[in-house]
């Protein structure tokens, strides 16, 4: 998984909290920059979380590779930056190249933008993705289970991504189930 330059990393660090299996984790500079200043975790503390974590300018990481294999890529906060990269083939990162080898190899893919309003540019680039198969998950939480708190808004984000690869979550109740 992957963690970008997008505000919003309490998504991608509740994502590595819950995710069942043995993880791997990219995180961009700016992602670096940003976990201090939006959450109550250190980098340290967000790597020890992972199995495996890899610089992002570490073009030679086994992930780097379409023989690599694995059950899905996340990229959770998903910067808009990254998402043009993505959406131009633009392979000069590990989090890049890996989303690369990714898509070549038919991979599943769930990348979670955070980023609103958003421009035509975005709103393209996006599309381009959805239709070679990206799942693209605003971070726009329900509010039907009634969360109280930050941390149930994040905890909805981070179900329904569990959820998109067929992992049983019990982060929220889901509609109809209470």
């Amino acid at each position: 998984m992957a963690i970008t330059g997008a505000s919003g990393a309490a998504y991608g660090i509740g994502l590595l909290r819950n995710l069942p299996g043995e993880k791997i984790l990219v995180m961009s500079r700016t992602a670096r920059a940003i976990i201090p200043e939006e959450t109550e975790y250190t980098v340290d503390q967000v790597e020890a979380m992972a199995d495996k974590v890899y610089n992002d300018d570490d073009l030679f990481a086994p992930i780097a590779s379409g023989t690599f294999a694995y059950d899905a890529l996340f990229v959770i906060p998903c910067s808009e930056s990254s998402v043009a990269k993505f959406a131009c083939g633009i392979g000069d990162t590990l989090i890049s190249r890996t989303f690369m080898c990714a898509l070549k190899e038919g991979r599943r893919i769930i990348i979670v933008p955070r980023e609103t309003p958003k421009s035509a540019i975005m709103l393209e680039n996006e599309l381009k993705l959805a239709k070679l198969g990206v799942v693209i998950m605003d971070a726009n939480p329900g509010f039907y289970p009634k969360p109280q708190t930050a941390g149930e808004i994040v905890d909805f984000i981070v179900g329904r991504c569990l959820m998109r690869v067929g992992i049983d979550q019990k982060l929220f109740k889901t509609w109809g189930s209470y």
